[in-house]
Parts: structure tokens; sequence; C-alpha cells
């Protein structure tokens, strides 16, 4: 599975967090801070917008790196994503994301 491939099946190659830090594109990671502010209610700095990717070595922004409770799932459990655990079909913690974005599914199971 590529890298840019997040634990829960998201590509991180159109997140634009990522995007913004590979292009070192400050204008978008000021777009990006103002955006996920407002979606989520809490103060996101452009400073904050910088990520390598989920399953990358390198930043991240600073939900992917300590909040997100799928990717410190499948830390804990070692797998290379939901994909390879077999509790995925009932998971809870990855609905949301597959409820939102039904392409997940499809990377996580290699369709």
């Amino acid at each position: 599975m590529r890298a840019t491939i997040a634990y829960c099946g998201l590509d991180c190659e159109t997140c634009e967090a990522r995007i913004a830090t590979m292009d070192h594109d400050d204008v978008l990671r000021r777009k990006v801070a103002r955006e996920w502010s407002e979606l989520n209610g809490v103060e996101i700095t452009p400073e904050m917008i910088n990520c390598a990717g989920c399953r990358i070595e390198g930043s991240k922004t600073p939900y992917c790196e300590s909040l997100c409770p799928i990717r410190q799932c499948a830390i804990a459990r070692g797998v290379e994503t939901c994909g390879s655990c077999g509790g995925m079909d009932a998971c809870e913690k990855l609905g949301a994301i597959i409820s939102n974005n039904p392409d997940t599914m499809k990377r996580l199971k290699g369709l």
C-alpha cells in the first residue's frame, strides 16, 4: 500500500495540509488553518499546518500526531493500516471516516 495512504484509508496526497507542507505554501497553510479552525471550533494556526503524511516519518499536525484515535489505535496494534486489522469492519472509530468517504474502505481492502 502506498505510504501516503493513512491508517484510516484517507489519501494524504490530497490533504491540503500535506500539500502546503510539501510545497512550502504559506498561503495554503493560512487557508487550511482558517477553514479547520471554523470547522472544529478551535484555534488552529498556520504554524500547525505541517504534515508529511500519517504513516510517513516527519512532521504531523497536532491532531494527527497525538489526538487521532484511529492513528493511535493502529500504531498500538502494530498494523500497516486499518485494512490489516481483523476488527476493521465493526470499528466505531473508523466508521465515521468510512461513512463520510466510502473510497477509504476500497483503499483499505485493496480494491
